[in-house]
């Protein structure tokens, strides 16, 4: 059970959903039973998380429901494991264990774990429930919430996948404890894209409280996290699949995921920018894009780079990373129109919108100029 009673966000919209945070959830059978329906259940977790907490959460499970038939998927941690082959290996699993239309894939981990697992919950059988159990603060406060699901191919990030909102979200804040430091700082990058895009006043809250977000102060990382989900909620309820406002989200994601593919993905072995890192260089680059086209003011660039930097996360291209390469890459990603490059765009902090057809010399000089 939890030490307190866990904050709740509500997700609307045709498939609604509550987000649950704080302590203990995954120690919470009574609550995370509640929401399977049948008898099968395919935990997704990686390399790094399922030693720590899947056999916490299937004793949870047990003790309430003794007849659910638990079976692990565990794939390498990090980004190159979200590939189709992965996909595969995940369906020939749910196949395996003769999953029926009522089973329950629960995603255990971060990011790359919730994406795949969500979309092989897509792709079973045309959809079957998922449960997100984010373990990191960057899936908490944005992958597991809004129902994108996708695996990357060598060509980019996210290429392959579907829509499919979680059943419901669990965000155990006790796990943070056990976070990497660097992953930390990621997921913070993800917080500050909020009050970049829809509430400035955040982004002087964050500023007060970086001290205490670093060293995981339980009671300011609830905030972070429920004031981030909250604006995720409105925005995905209003547009869940990405044809208009959504695509807010994406502030510092169309540099970000070039950066990322242009690495060849972080990973175990190699120093390429994760993705909280890729988007916190990407913000940066997409206010000074918007200052380039005279949208904005070059000063407030240079106030969000300064905050990034308070929070220890890079706001440059990494070296050896070529412009013209990178620009490639954008002409390839998902958020590309058939007029030309898109962008999210900010006009002042708290105030961003959706750009389409971007000059790609304006794009080429900001990239040449960090």
């Amino acid at each position: 059970m939890t030490a307190s009673a866990p904050r709740i966000v509500h997700v609307g919209g045709a498939h609604p959903y509550t987000i649950s945070i704080g302590e203990g959830l995954l120690d919470d059978g009574i609550a995370l039973t509640a929401r399977i329906r049948g008898r099968h259940v395919l935990i997704v977790s990686d390399e790094h998380v399922a030693p720590l907490y899947a056999r916490r959460l299937e004793t949870a499970l047990h003790n309430v429901r003794p007849d659910l038939r638990l079976t692990r998927f565990v794939i390498p941690a990090g980004e190159q494991a979200k590939t189709l082959a992965r996909f595969g290996e995940a369906i020939d699993t749910l196949a395996q264990s003769g999953a029926t239309r009522d089973a329950c894939v629960l995603a255990l981990g971060g990011g790359v774990v919730g994406d795949l697992a969500g979309f092989a919950a897509a792709c079973w059988m045309r959809g079957i429930d998922c449960i997100q159990l984010p373990t990191t603060l960057l899936a908490m406060v944005d992958s597991s919430v809004g129902g994108k699901t996708a695996v990357d191919l060598p060509q980019g990030k996210n290429l392959v996948g579907a829509f499919h909102p979680p059943r419901a979200v669990f965000a155990d804040t006790g796990v943070l404890d056990s976070l990497p430091e660097r992953e930390l700082r990621a997921g913070l990058a993800e917080v500050i894209k909020y009050g970049a895009i829809v509430d400035a006043p955040f982004l002087d809250w964050l500023d007060a409280h970086a001290t205490a977000l670093l060293a995981r102060a339980r009671e300011p990382l609830i905030d972070a996290i429920a004031r981030s989900c909250g604006h995720k909620a409105v925005i995905v309820e209003h547009d869940p699949f990405e044809h208009g406002d959504r695509a807010l989200l994406n502030f510092g994601h169309t540099f970000g995921h070039a950066i990322e593919a242009e690495q060849g993905y972080s990973s175990a072995g190699n120093d390429a920018l994760n993705h909280g890192e890729a988007v916190a260089v990407g913000m940066v680059l997409a206010a000074r894009l918007s200052a380039h086209l005279g949208m904005a003011a070059a000063a407030d660039a240079d106030r969000l780079c300064a905050l990034l930097v308070k929070f220890g996360l890079p706001t440059t291209l990494p070296n050896g990373l070529e412009p013209d390469l990178l620009l490639d890459r954008m002409r390839l990603d998902k958020k590309a129109g058939a007029g030309g490059l898109r962008f999210v765009l900010w006009e002042t902090p708290g105030t961003a919108r959706i750009v389409s057809n971007v000059p790609e010399d304006a794009v080429l000089e900001t990239l040449q100029e960090d």
